[in-house]
């Protein structure tokens, strides 16, 4: 659930898209302010909790693993996650267009205002009630973060992987590009060699080679696990 606020004008600020101030006024009318200014003060937030749990969390770890964990617990999709945890869409004030082209599910526009409604939980109550409530939603991901290596670039890992193995690069192809402009949706192919691994979606071309890279190594790691076949006879 939402946190409570003793502000309201600060909560419905941080719920404001763009889109939904350009279609409206404030009282007197003046222009209604959005939530930007929030997610650019919310992301600087969200860093310093982050770095800090994960400080004291991991003392065993060096700076690079910390970084990189770090910029998994704080990046867009996994800012959504945490805003759908607690229902942020259906709260959101979008512009119609927006709203009627699926921006309330949007990952991109969940995380930014689940950053701007930390900012403004710190501007209502200060640092330890955002820390509070931020650092339970950390303290569930980092773990499973570090168990699956999601804090490290699939493609990199993908990369290193097949030129060790195969001494091979890999090689991406788009072989879709659908919806409207301001929401498409690219389908991406890996190849290893003149063999597809793997198959992914995303917003952009770069998250859908991501996706794809992610769903090839997974692949890899469960051939590695499986069990010997028996030859047929």
């Amino acid at each position: 659930m939402l946190p409570e606020f003793h502000n309201q004008d600060l909560l419905l600020r941080a719920l404001t898209h763009s889109s939904y101030a350009n279609e409206h006024v404030a009282s007197g009318g003046v222009p209604l302010e959005d939530n930007e200014r929030l997610e650019f003060l919310g992301d600087a937030i969200l860093d310093f909790i982050a770095a800090r749990w994960l400080y004291n969390r991991y003392p065993d770890l060096d700076e690079g693993r910390l970084t990189s964990l770090r910029a998994a617990l704080v990046r867009a999709s996994t800012l959504a996650k945490f805003a759908r945890s607690i229902n942020l869409a259906d709260h959101l004030r979008l512009g119609k267009g927006e709203d009627e082209s699926g921006g309330r599910q949007r990952a991109n526009i969940l995380g930014d205002t689940f950053e701007a409604l930390m900012a403004a939980l710190y501007l209502d109550q200060g640092l330890d009630a955002v820390s509070a409530y931020f650092e339970q939603m950390i303290e569930s991901t980092a773990q499973a973060v570090l168990n699956e290596n999601l804090d490290r670039d699939p493609k990199s890992q993908l990369q290193e992987w097949s030129q060790a193995a195969l001494a091979i690069t890999p090689r991406y192809k788009v072989v879709s590009a659908d919806g409207p402009d301001h929401a498409k949706t690219f389908t991406v192919e890996v190849w290893l060699g003149d063999q597809r691994a793997a198959t992914g979606s995303g917003s952009s071309k770069q998250f859908a080679e991501q996706t794809a890279a992610r769903a090839a190594l997974k692949d890899i790691a469960g051939q590695r696990r499986a069990p010997d076949t028996p030859a047929s006879d």
